[in-house]
């Protein structure tokens, strides 16, 4: 029953994207671009503050070659870090 509360948790996370597009930065959410900015540190700050308001949710952040640069959870976390 826990295992299916935290899958539950997990699907029910909204996730959101901070992606490189064109010499801009993009934050997406379900494929759709909610923002566009020329700095990514504008585009992540823009990213963090939709996604604390829409909790529970995630912002993960792409480095220009693609790779995820870090993630942030946002509300209940079923699997936080040890320590």
């Amino acid at each position: 029953m826990r295992r299916r509360r935290e899958q539950e948790a997990v699907t029910d996370r909204k996730v959101y994207w901070v992606v490189p597009h064109d010499s801009k930065w993009q934050v997406k959410h379900s494929r759709r671009v909610l923002f566009e900015h020329v700095l990514k540190a504008v585009a992540v700050a823009e990213g963090r503050r939709v996604a604390k308001a829409n909790a529970p949710s995630q912002l993960k952040v792409m480095r220009e070659d693609g790779t995820i640069e870090f993630e942030s959870t946002y509300g209940h976390d079923p699997y936080p870090p040890e320590g």
